[in-house]
């Protein structure tokens, strides 16, 4: 377990992830693929090149499931009970293959569970950047998590 305790985390905490991860043309492919999603902006480079960017987007959800992975290892691995839900999530900036992401995780809110004694409710917000330092996505999360054993 490396993740932290409900009690471990800190309103206005920003905790930067050590993992960074180079995003691929398989990654994209593969994922978009077997998410069922037939978007030629994603699969098809002759009309992505008729496009704004000239090129395929990696898919965002791709992207928003990297930027949420990334964060796990320091903050949620091992102590979260589940994820509540997202609130919000924007994608300022788009993804390219070869775009390495990095992650940013702050600590927007805490509460104690009122039906469970021994877990708390964190709002975290991520944010994924590129290696340009553009915001490529941003995500606010809750995560139901665990206080430290007794």
């Amino acid at each position: 377990m490396s993740g932290l305790w409900y009690d471990q985390f800190r309103v206005g905490q920003v905790i930067t992830h050590a993992i960074r991860r180079t995003v691929t043309e398989a990654d994209n492919i593969t994922f978009t693929t077997a998410t069922m999603n037939p978007a030629a902006l994603h699969l098809d480079y002759a009309a992505a090149a008729e496009t704004e960017f000239g090129q395929p987007l990696v898919n965002s959800l791709f992207t928003l499931g990297l930027v949420v992975g990334i964060s796990v290892h320091e903050t949620t691995l091992g102590t979260t009970v589940g994820n509540l839900g997202f609130e919000r999530t924007t994608f300022p900036s788009p993804v390219f293959y070869g775009d390495t992401i990095r992650v940013e995780t702050e600590v927007l809110a805490m509460r104690e569970s009122k039906s469970r004694p021994t877990q708390g409710i964190v709002t975290f917000v991520h944010r994924g950047l590129n290696q340009r330092d553009q915001l490529v996505c941003e995500a606010t999360r809750n995560a139901l998590m665990r206080k430290a054993p007794a």
